[in-house]
C-alpha cells in the first residue's frame, strides 16, 4: 500500500505499565524509555491511500484517523506499537483495515481543520455521546529526532502488532523520519482512552508533538516472535 500521513499531532502521557502490559496479546511486553511508559493519541489525515501502482480513487482514498497507541517489543526484541483503537471516518477503509491488518478500526464522524497557525481535530465515535477535540499549533524549526531520544523512541516506529486467530502478527510502514515539532496544546481529550475501557491520567498531555507528514509504504503482515 501507498499513502501519506499529513498534519499529524502526537500527544503523550505517561501511564502505569501494569495497565498497558495486562491489556496487551501473549508474547508482547511493554517497552520503556528511562524506565517509563507512555500511551499516544495521535490524530492525522490519510491522504492517497492505494495499492502499490495504482492512483488514488476521489473520496475513498482520503478520511482522517486517530488512534490510541503503546509501545512494545515482541519475544525477539523488535519494537513496534500496539494499537488499542484506530477511529476513521470512511466505512469501506473500516471494514478493509479490520480484515486486511486485524486492527481495531472504528468508524466515527470525525474533521481535521487548519486554521492558519493551528489545526483542529475532532472525533466522535459511533455509539459515544461525548466528542474528542484537539487543538494544536506547531512551535519552531521541524527537525528529525535523534536517535537515543525520547522524541525518537515514541516517533520512530516501523512495526505494529495485532492478533488474529490467537496468532501474533506484525505489519511494517517504511517512510523518511518525521520532521518533528513542539507544539502548544489547545485543547486535548482523553475520551478515546476511556472509550477503550483504559484508566484516564486527568491531566494534559506530558509531551506534544507535531509533524507536516510523511509518505508511506505499508506491508502486508507477517508471523511476528511470541
Amino acid at each position: 500500500m501507498r499513502q501519506r500521513w499529513d498534519d499529524l499531532f502526537f500527544f503523550h502521557w505517561r501511564v502505569d505499565p501494569t495497565e498497558v502490559q495486562r491489556r496487551l496479546p501473549r508474547g508482547l511486553t511493554v517497552d520503556c524509555f528511562g524506565g517509563e511508559t507512555y500511551l499516544g493519541v495521535v490524530g492525522f489525515k490519510m491522504n492517497a491511500v492505494r495499492p502499490a501502482g495504482l492512483p488514488p480513487l476521489p473520496w475513498l482514498s482520503y478520511f482522517n484517523e486517530l488512534n490510541v497507541r503503546v509501545y512494545v517489543r515482541d519475544a525477539a526484541g523488535e519494537p513496534g506499537v500496539f494499537f488499542f483503537s484506530l477511529d476513521c471516518d470512511r466505512w469501506p477503509a473500516v471494514k478493509i483495515a479490520r480484515a486486511q491488518f486485524a486492527l481495531n478500526y472504528q468508524y466515527g464522524q470525525m474533521s481535521h481543520q487548519a486554521d492558519g497557525t493551528g489545526f483542529t481535530l475532532d472525533c466522535r465515535r459511533q455509539g459515544e455521546t461525548t466528542t474528542a477535540r484537539y487543538t494544536w499549533q506547531p512551535l519552531g524549526t521541524p527537525t528529525a529526532a535523534s536517535p537515543g531520544t525520547l522524541e525518537f523512541f515514541l516517533a520512530e516506529r516501523y512495526n505494529f502488532f495485532t492478533e488474529k486467530n490467537g496468532r501474533l502478527l506484525r505489519g511494517q510502514v517504511h517512510h523518511a523520519p518525521y520532521r518533528l515539532q513542539s507544539a502548544e496544546v489547545l485543547a486535548w481529550s482523553e475520551a478515546p482512552v476511556a472509550w477503550d475501557d483504559f484508566p484516564t491520567t486527568q491531566r494534559p498531555p506530558d509531551l506534544a508533538h507535531a509533524s507536516a507528514g510523511v509518505s508511506i509504504e505499508a506491508f502486508g503482515l507477517i508471523p511476528a516472535h511470541a
